[in-house]
């Protein structure tokens, strides 16, 4: 068990920088997650702890041995015991399930087969496993192969990049179940590198948001979900309804109300930011809505996901101000129908300068508020 610490990380590609000034630090024992979207430099990070390419600048420490220092040290990617599992498992195709979990181990550990066996166990495949072409090996097995693999001769650390992409939902799941276990009773570090952020919310212990090479944020996921640092980590980490506002005195007032601030600081023009699940609903079939203060909306539209709904709603005005709410009610109010919303909770502020501009993203929806 070993902690893995990076300081002052940069790295640029014929003059474009990919990424700037990274602190990262992942305790012994505990997985990170990295979400970031494509292109947001995560595979460069990665890359430069297993020491396939070096830093402009900065130092990676694991266990506080020094790894990497720019223009000074840069330790061969097979002396630095870490473990990778590359996307889609990357299994060599022609060995056998147990001949790729063995590959790592010296010649006396593959001819035993003790730590093979003990690998494929910990992944939750039995031992006919072992002798199993890697070619016949279903989509999830192949990732729990993979990561027996890097397990296998005890990295002080491994790296996961993208391990679960192209699984269908439910395999994703129980592949990622399977992961976590494994790495917990191995008592291994692992930095986990994702652009999904419910693999990483749920994964990780913390959650690094990794942006044109920088990292905007990392928290636990509930505070990186309920308080994120700025517009754009909101937007990415969940839906959002973004709005302008007016906060004083710990209320702020904006399209939806006045509501009280998770964060209190800014003072004057704001923007708003609450999450769908916050905006109750109250029809006229129903009587489980939000007391106290609420506004009028007209539902124009839902979208069902099996545990929730997402109701597409009007607050009219001119221009008409649209936004989404979330319900986990078993009805929903038809389409037309007028409703009343009331938030729920505090609600996050952010300065002006970091609110509205441009388009709204995906999954954001945008209101302005008309003071008078």
């Amino acid at each position: 068990m070993a902690e893995l610490r990076c300081s002052g990380l940069a790295k640029s590609y014929h003059g474009r920088a990919v990424l700037r000034d990274v602190d990262l630090e992942v305790p012994a024992g505990t997985l990170t997650a990295i979400l970031g979207a494509s292109g947001s430099g995560k595979t460069t990070l990665l890359r430069l702890i297993m020491g396939f390419i070096e830093a402009d600048a900065g130092t990676i420490t694991v266990g506080g041995e020094t790894v990497a220092e720019a223009h000074c040290v840069h330790l061969a990617s097979d002396k630095r015991a870490i473990g990778y599992v590359a996307q889609e498992g990357a299994l060599f195709p022609h060995l056998t399930a147990g001949e790729n979990v063995g590959f790592g181990l010296s010649r006396s550990g593959r001819r035993t087969g003790a730590r093979i066996a003990e690998m494929l166990e910990l992944v939750g495949l039995d031992g006919d496993y072992a002798t199993r072409p890697s070619h016949e090996l279903s989509g999830g097995e192949q990732r729990r192969v993979a990561l027996a693999r890097a397990l296998a001769p005890r990295p002080r650390i491994v790296l996961l990049d993208e391990p679960f992409s192209g699984l269908d939902a439910a395999l994703r799941a129980e592949t990622r179940e399977a992961v976590l276990q494994a790495l917990g009773e191995e008592g291994t570090t692992a930095l986990l590198v994702t652009h999904d952020q419910a693999e990483a919310l749920s994964m990780g212990r913390e959650v690094a948001v990794l942006r044109e090479g920088r990292l905007a944020q990392r928290a636990t996921p509930r505070a990186l979900y309920r308080t994120p640092v700025d517009p754009d980590v909101a937007q990415f980490v969940g839906d959002a309804v973004l709005s302008e506002g007016h906060a004083s005195f710990g209320m702020v007032r904006c399209a939806l109300g006045q509501l009280a601030i998770a964060n209190p600081g800014p003072e004057g023009p704001v923007a708003v930011m609450i999450r769908p699940e916050q905006i109750r609903l109250t029809w006229r079939s129903n009587t489980n809505g939000a007391n106290g203060h609420s506004v009028t909306g007209t539902v124009l539209g839902h979208t069902y996901y099996g545990p929730d709904t997402v109701v597409r709603l009007s607050l009219g005005g001119s221009p008409e101000l649209i936004i989404k709410a979330r319900t986990f009610e078993q009805e929903v109010p038809g389409i037309g129908e007028p409703v009343e919303l009331a938030v729920i909770g505090p609600v996050v502020v952010f300065p002006p300068q970091a609110g509205l501009t441009g388009h709204p993203r995906r999954g954001e929806s945008r209101v302005h508020l008309h003071a008078s």
